[in-house]
């Protein structure tokens, strides 16, 4: 049967509408709100393990309990009416159905899982917990190369579970094991709480801001606001599989007069009266309970059923107001939300502690954001990374390139990195705000909408591509390079495409949760950079996976150089060199080209060389395993190394007794420049997997003697 909407007149709708109005005085304001309904979307409670994960959060919030169903339960007063107020915990997710022979993760759906048809696409490339009975191990999504794209020209965009990947860090099925992690393990999203303008959002956001809401309501009661009799708050475990725990609560918990459900978001919230009989098996456990009816709450969500699922901060209020209003009390429109217990961290016991270093130094990296145009954040780190000695002679032009020079004017070698990452800018704007991207670079498309944004602001006059050319080096540039500043970036989301009419169209939109005049109002404007939220973690034993590894990596590994020699003892002329906009232009690689070509007898660019190490790409080519060595990249889409160039790689990389690989793949790098001036262009690069995705991973292993090869290099000479 039908749920049937409450009749205009009746109570639910006078509750309804008074809510609306309490609600109206909180646009806008109080962020510990907001922060504390966000906590809530970041719970770990996969569906069926709640158990597993439940007694941590009981554990947390006095007076609640983690039956053995796994809901959480908190009961306040005694004696009649006996009644339920309810949300729904669990949220879909995956369990790994197989362990690869070479170390992955295959996946199946929990249940029905979500109905939004992008649910299983927005996984790919993305960060993911796999929840072990010990605690979460990180892992990531494979998605196919970016630079790969012409390989992948025929394939469907739209992905399912049988098409997913799970990428542990692990290169065979007893590392997967000696990770703790286990065949039927569930897997879900690493993602932080995510507060925005006037709202939050994330998965499943209206399910747990209805737990957000439960939570506060039994704080309320148990400091005096309870209504008379006895009231049961149950945060139900497995509602994916038809609301087992709560069914299971009511079955034992003797007759109820009344039971309240806040269900899972939907486009349209609202309140109505089900039927005890439109529940199925539930329902004849509702009818042995004495009941025969439901309220329903259901809040209202923007693109219910995806991973960056969005409910008003309005909304959120009235659906507070709604379920208090039904139990018999008033909500207070100016009440603190309960937060939620942190989710455990991920558990990083089974790493490799001598690599610490060399992944620390990289997460500080890849923890900036720099979209071309934009690189002032991590141009500010690499000078304040900078040894002494090469602090001093730090050079930065007026595009926002970085120069150091060092050794005797002769036979002169340039190492150079790029300190951009793939990305977005503001566009349009839209009056109702939503915002039009231009791509930066070579961005996966796929791998971005439905995800987290960061709208970001610059540094006044930091040195930028936009309006430089290069040519001016004076020592004003660095200084305001160290002292560059900027406001904290906006919060947001990337819309996903209409995929109602079955189009595979990719969205290039984001929202901010305000309105054109409200974003210029902060400063936003045509040019600002667009990112997503980005975390560097260790993965597995010996592997890394973050967004901006290209060339964030790269940049690492000139650090790590740089820090290695001593420039007294050098035989020839080195630059250690940091581009701007090398991603979709190489535009600051052109200006030290002219600077630097004519006399450069060779240049070395840092950076990644794209492999077909994954379970998705051919081995045909770009075969670089990780954890084997750092690669010579030999030939790529724009140049060819000579032979002789090569064989000094590999003599100094044999004489030093640093394992190398040397292999062809696509793409291009800074170097090109140089070549048509006379230098030739040589790649040192790491494999690395899931090119230009949010999930790019690499071995610290090959970083660091992609380090050492690069000194071994540089104390060479011509």
């Amino acid at each position: 049967m039908m749920a049937s909407r409450a009749p205009a007149g009746s109570l639910l709708a006078m509750l309804l509408t008074l809510a609306a109005a309490d609600a109206g005085p909180l646009m806008g304001q109080d962020d510990a709100r907001l922060k504390a309904m966000a906590s809530w979307v970041a719970v770990d409670a996969p569906t069926g393990y709640e158990t597993r994960l439940t007694p941590q959060v009981a554990d947390a919030m006095p007076g609640w309990i983690s039956d053995r169903w796994g809901n959480l339960v908190a009961v306040v007063g005694s004696g009649s009416p006996r009644r339920i107020v309810a949300c729904a915990l669990d949220r879909p997710s995956y369990a790994a159905s197989q362990i690869t022979a070479d170390g992955y993760l295959r996946v199946h759906r929990i249940g029905r899982g979500s109905s939004h048809p992008l649910w299983d696409q927005a996984f790919e490339a993305q960060h993911v917990r796999v929840m072990t009975r010990t605690g979460p191990v990180a892992g990531v999504v494979a998605r196919s190369n970016g630079h790969f794209s012409a390989q992948h020209r025929h394939e469907t965009a739209v992905v399912g579970a049988d098409e997913l990947w799970v990428d542990v860090g692990a290169e065979s099925a007893a590392e997967v094991a000696a990770l703790g992690i286990e065949l039927l393990d569930p897997i879900t999203r690493h993602l932080p709480p995510w507060p925005m303008a006037g709202g939050v959002a994330g998965p499943d956001a209206g399910r747990r801001v209805g737990c957000a809401a439960v939570a506060t309501l039994a704080e309320a009661a148990r400091d005096g606001r309870a209504p008379a009799g006895e009231t049961h708050f149950v945060m139900s475990a497995q509602e994916v599989l038809g609301w087992v725990g709560l069914s299971s609560y009511v079955a034992r918990g003797g007759s109820f007069d009344q039971v309240v459900v806040l269900a899972p978001g939907e486009a349209e919230g609202g309140i109505t009266l089900r039927p005890a009989d439109s529940f199925g098996r539930f329902g004849a456990v509702l009818a042995s309970a004495g009941l025969d009816e439901v309220t329903w709450i259901v809040p209202a969500a923007t693109a219910p059923g995806s991973h960056m699922e969005q409910v008003r901060l309005e909304d959120a209020t009235t659906l507070l107001a709604a379920a208090a209003g039904a139990m018999g009390v008033r909500a207070d429109p100016q009440a603190d939300w309960v937060p939620a217990p942190a989710p455990a961290p991920l558990r990083t016991s089974h790493v490799d502690r001598s690599l610490d270093g060399t992944a620390d130094l990289l997460r500080s990296l890849v923890d900036l954001y720099a979209v071309p145009d934009h690189e002032w954040p991590v141009r500010r780190f690499v000078l304040e990374s900078l040894p002494d000695w090469a602090r001093d002679r730090a050079v930065v032009d007026d595009m926002g390139n970085v120069m150091v020079e060092a050794g005797p004017e002769r036979d002169t070698t340039v190492f150079m990195a790029h300190m951009d990452e793939v990305g977005y800018e503001v566009e349009t704007i839209a009056p109702d705000g939503v915002v039009t991207l231009r791509r930066k670079g070579g961005a996966v498309a796929t791998a971005w909408e439905g995800q987290t944004a960061l709208l970001h602001f610059d540094s006044p006059g930091a040195p930028t591509a936009l309006t430089g050319d290069g040519s001016d080096t004076s020592p004003r540039w660095k200084a305001e390079s160290l002292a560059a500043t900027a406001p904290p970036p906006i919060p947001g989301v990337f819309l996903t495409r209409d995929v109602a009419d079955g189009r595979n169209v990719t969205s290039e939109r984001a929202w901010f949760g305000m309105n054109a005049e409200e974003l210029a109002a902060r400063g936003v404007r045509e040019g600002n950079a667009i990112t997503m939220y980005k975390e560097g973690l260790r993965l597995g034993r010996h592997r890394f996976v973050a967004r901006a590894l290209d060339d964030r990596a790269g940049t690492t590994a000139i650090l790590l150089a740089i820090h290695a020699i001593d420039p007294d003892e050098l035989d020839s002329k080195v630059i250690f060199t940091w581009s701007v906009h090398e991603e979709g232009g190489l535009r600051g690689a052109g200006a030290m080209a002219r600077r630097y070509a004519r006399s450069a007898h060779r240049i070395f660019s840092v950076d990644t060389f794209v492999s077909s190490d994954t379970p998705l790409e051919t081995p045909h080519f770009a075969h670089a395993l990780l954890g084997r060595g750092p690669v010579l990249r030999a030939i790529e889409n724009s140049s060819v190394s000579p032979d002789r160039e090569r064989q000094r790689v590999i003599n100094a990389a044999r004489e030093a007794g640093i394992p190398l690989q040397i292999g062809l793949t696509q793409g291009g790098t800074d170097g090109t420049q140089f070549t048509f001036w006379g230098a030739p262009n040589q790649g040192l690069s790491w494999p690395g997997r899931y090119s230009h995705s949010p999930g790019e991973v690499l071995d610290l292993r090959d970083l660091e003697h992609l380090g050492q090869l690069i000194a071994a290099m540089a104390r060479t000479g011509g």
